[in-house]
Order: structure tokens, then sequence, then C-alpha cells
């Protein structure tokens, strides 16, 4: 399927290039015929000046004051021998020519950078000719921009198209990793329940006392687990939720797991009940994998500091370690599926953090502060 659409999709520009350069020429060609008619017509009307400057009062000049007058597109500016600007112009911009020498020189020096002059001679001695240089008529403008405006078109269609399909094929991913997560969700179903049964035996045999609740324990891990990938792809139930008890659950379930040489402190600034809108199952996904991250990135030893801030809107999450840090090329890069800078892992928990931050809970995780041998901040807003 990639494979076709990529082949479609040189064939798309291959096309484009083909439509745009044969406008290209074909305009050029357009372009150069209207210069030659236009320069044909100037000439007449030059001649047409010529006959009525030179005329007889008994003369019949209706046939020159015709062509002189029917000129109503190309503009043309007179001039002396010297290149001094007469009072004879036409087709300019009669408000802004009337008076203003800048603007009337501004468009000779255009003519002059478009076409060569057409002089008439009315004196060899003493030398005194009238020049007359001229611009381009509306239609040849339009016909030299012609090309330029397909090809922003063109280019605009090309655009819209890749971006369709690269919207089409990132929604397909989302798809498959959701229904992944869904299945795994689904496979995890029939072994925990297993267990749950298996446990009841247990419970029911003497000598398990001790070994039964670590067993239930992690059971319930593999429901919590199951549960998360479940929703995985669709809209959570949000609950308003205690969220410094929802993080202190996490934090005690993490410090079981962490190392003694690792200190987790939870700061909550004296506030014992912050309600908040938050799927619990996800959300401790959140803070679970913020927890483990810091401890990779301390190596099993140091301090993580988890502080919460009640505000007016919104209630603000920084989770801190004073690991290795991140380098300032990675920070943009580790919200991104696929980047991991452990030997082992998919490079996928910062990735669904942030989607169940932004997008389930309608929130904002960045990292706040970072630099290499010091630490990180990340951060979460959540609104209220």
């Amino acid at each position: 399927m990639i494979q076709q659409w990529l082949n479609w999709r040189s064939v798309l520009a291959l096309l484009a290039i083909v439509i745009v350069s044969g406008t290209i020429f074909y305009s050029d060609y357009l372009a150069k015929k209207i210069a030659r008619e236009e320069r044909q017509k100037v000439e007449l009307w030059v001649e047409a000046q010529r006959t009525i400057l030179n005329s007889q009062a008994e003369a019949n000049i209706s046939l020159a004051i015709r062509v002189s007058t029917e000129n109503d597109d190309i503009p043309i500016i007179e001039t002396n021998e010297k290149d001094s600007i007469t009072n004879n112009y036409v087709n300019l911009d009669s408000g802004l020519a009337a008076g203003n020498k800048g603007y009337l020189y501004g468009k000779l020096a255009e003519f002059k950078h478009l076409h060569p002059p057409i002089e008439m001679v009315i004196s060899t001695n003493p030398y005194l000719a009238n020049r007359y240089y001229y611009g381009e008529s509306i239609l040849q403008k339009e016909v030299r921009y012609y090309p330029i405006i397909q090809l922003v078109i063109v280019a605009l269609f090309i655009l819209v198209t890749v971006l369709s399909q690269s919207a089409r094929n990132k929604n397909t991913q989302n798809q498959v990793w959701a229904g992944l997560a869904k299945e795994t969700a689904h496979q995890l179903g029939t072994p925990v329940t297993s267990l749950e049964g298996w446990i009841e035996v247990l419970r029911d045999t003497n000598g398990n006392e001790k070994i039964l609740p670590e067993i239930e324990k992690d059971v319930n891990r593999l429901k919590l687990i199951s549960d998360r990938f479940g929703k995985i792809g669709s809209k959570p139930k949000l609950e308003e939720t205690n969220i410094i008890a929802q993080i202190e659950n996490m934090i005690s379930y993490i410090k079981r797991r962490a190392s003694d040489k690792a200190q987790i402190v939870f700061d909550t600034k004296g506030e014992i009940d912050i309600p908040a809108m938050i799927s619990p199952p996800l959300f401790d996904w959140v803070i679970e994998n913020l927890l483990k991250n810091a401890l990779d990135a301390m190596e099993g030893k140091g301090k993580i500091s988890v502080a919460i801030i009640s505000e007016a809107s919104t209630t603000i999450i920084d989770v801190t370690d004073n690991g290795k840090g991140i380098s300032k090329s990675n920070i943009t890069k580790v919200f991104k599926p696929g980047f991991t800078t452990k030997k082992r892992g998919w490079g996928l928990g910062l990735t669904l953090t942030k989607r169940i931050v932004e997008q389930y809970h309608r929130g904002q995780i960045f990292v706040k502060y970072s630099e290499p041998g010091k630490g990180t901040t990340f951060r979460i807003i959540l609104p209220k």
C-alpha cells in the first residue's frame, strides 16, 4: 500500500512538473507574441502622433486621431532627446501622475528596463526628438504571471494531497496501535481470570497466608495493566478524584519496588484534597511512567521530588529528578514514538503519557527544565 502511494505521488509530481513546464513555455511564447504586437501598436501610435504634429490646418487627420485615442491599455511616456519627461503620457494613473515627477520618473525607469524606446526625430540640426517609452498592458502582465499563479495552485494541490495522505496514514497507525492495545488487554484477560481462580484455591489451603497477599497484589496489578490497555483508543470516563491521594498511592507502589538508595518526596504545599477530573487508571499510568523514567535517569539512586500546586483554573504537577538529564537536541524528541535512550524499551512510555494527558484529560505535559548531569523536571498542567 505504501509503495503504491509512493508511486502515485511520484506520478502526480511528475505530471504537475510537466503541466507547469508546458504552461511556462507556452505562456512565454504568448508573451513574446503579444510584446511584438504591442510594439507594432505603439509604433503605429507614434506615427499617428507624428501625423498630428506635422499636419496642416486643412489636412484630414481623423484616422491619426482615431489611432491615437484607441490605445487605452498600453502606458506610454514621452520624453525629449535628453530623456526629460514632457507632459505627454497616456494610460497612467492621472491622480498620481499629475504634478508628480517622482511617480513619472519611476515609471520611466521601469519602462526603460522593459523595452527600448521608439524615437521620433523632429529636427536634425539642431537635433530634436521625442522618445516614447512604453510598459506592459494588463493582458501582457496576466500572461506573464499566469504560470506563477498556476505553479502556486499546483504546489498547494500537492501539499494538500500529501498532508491529507499523511493524516490518513497517521490515523491508520493510531487505529493499529489502539487495536493492538485492546487485543493485548483481551489476551491478558483470560490468564488473569484463571489466576484469580487459583488465588481462591490457595486461600482455602493452609500455609499460604504469607505469600497470598503478594500474589493478589501482582494479579491486581495485571488487572490494572489490562484495564489501561483496554482504554487506549476509546474516550475514558473522567471522574472527580482527590488527585493528591491518587498520586500518593502510585508513589507508594513505586517506592516498594525501587532501590533503598532512591528517595521519593511528595510536596503538597499543605493541601490534603485537590479535586480533579481524571481517569484514575490512566492517570496512574502517567505518574508511573514519569517516576520510572526518573528512576532510570538516576540509575536507581538519588532523589525524586513530586510537587503539586492548586491554582484558580489549573492544577500543576512537577516531577523532578537529579539524574543524568536530557540533552537539548533530545528534548523535542522525548514524546515522539520510538525515541528512547535505553538499551531495552519500545520508546512508547512518554508518547502514551502525552496522549493520556493532552487528548484524554485536555491538559499539557512538557519538559520544564533539563540539564545534562543535573536532572529533569516534567510539568503536567490539568484544567479544573
